[in-house]
């Protein structure tokens, strides 16, 4: 016998929960990109780097602990957004994390990526020469076997994380308090936006553009999967694709 969800919270309850949720995930995240945007552009935003997915520590092992780590904590937080949401009634099913289908799950995810990662590669290539983006520092793929996997299964818990907190549990619980449905998904797309923001204007920009495609692809089919699936994709290509072509992109650095 399993306990019927509980009453939708007050208001009130709704809007705290919306703020302690983004506080200990990517709200606080936009919070320490926009200081880390302010402190490059002090310091001459063109001539910044950052790095993707830096060594944590130079021992091996201890590596590997912290990356594992950080693959928790993005997974522990998605758990966190459902936990929360099925509490009320909105399960897995109703955000669009049912069971996984070939189509339009994956084929949806696919191009999704392809529509959001090519304009953005260019937006980025753009913003790059004109001195508005910071150069972005590839990962190092080769310094030890577990590299390559563990970025590929960063990428996915990536995806996992933002799609199920910035878009599902944050368009919902706006959407509950009587938000519009088209103010929800900007709120969502800004805050995506916001902590990319340490990337430089474009990647702000890029992101929120992002965050309004996703937002109305999600209200508009129900599916979350192809989020998943096109950020997971967008990241592995940023962080071991990229990292594979850095000998032929050193005109960007």
């Amino acid at each position: 016998m399993t306990a019927s969800p509980g009453p939708l919270p007050s208001a009130r309850t709704l809007r705290i929960e919306i703020a302690v949720v983004l506080a200990v995930t990517f709200g606080l995240s936009a919070y320490v990109a926009l200081l880390r945007l302010i402190e490059a552009v002090l310091l001459g935003l063109g001539g910044q780097t950052v790095a993707l997915n830096e060594r944590r520590s130079p021992f091996d092992l201890i590596d590997l602990g912290l990356n594992v780590a950080s693959v928790i904590q993005l997974l522990a937080w998605g758990a966190l957004g459902l936990y929360l949401l099925s509490r009320t009634g909105t399960g897995p099913t109703q955000i669009g994390l049912g069971r996984f289908r070939l189509h339009p799950d994956l084929t949806g995810g696919l191009g999704l990526a392809a529509l959001i990662g090519v304009p953005g590669l260019a937006l980025y290539v753009a913003a790059r020469l004109l001195g508005l983006s910071a150069a972005v520092e590839p990962a190092e793929l080769n310094d030890t076997w577990w590299r390559i996997p563990l970025l590929l299964l960063l990428a996915f818990a990536n995806g996992w994380a933002e799609e199920i907190i910035v878009v599902a549990f944050l368009i919902t619980r706006l959407r509950q308090l009587q938000v519009g449905a088209g103010v929800a998904v900007l709120m969502s797309a800004l805050l995506r936006g916001g902590y990319h923001l340490y990337q430089g204007y474009s990647a702000g920009l890029g992101n929120i553009v992002m965050g309004l495609v996703f937002g109305y692809v999600w209200m508009r089919t129900g599916r979350l999967w192809p989020l998943i699936v096109a950020h997971g994709l967008i990241d592995a290509v940023a962080f071991v694709g990229y990292s594979l072509a850095a000998g032929e992109l050193d005109w960007l650095s």
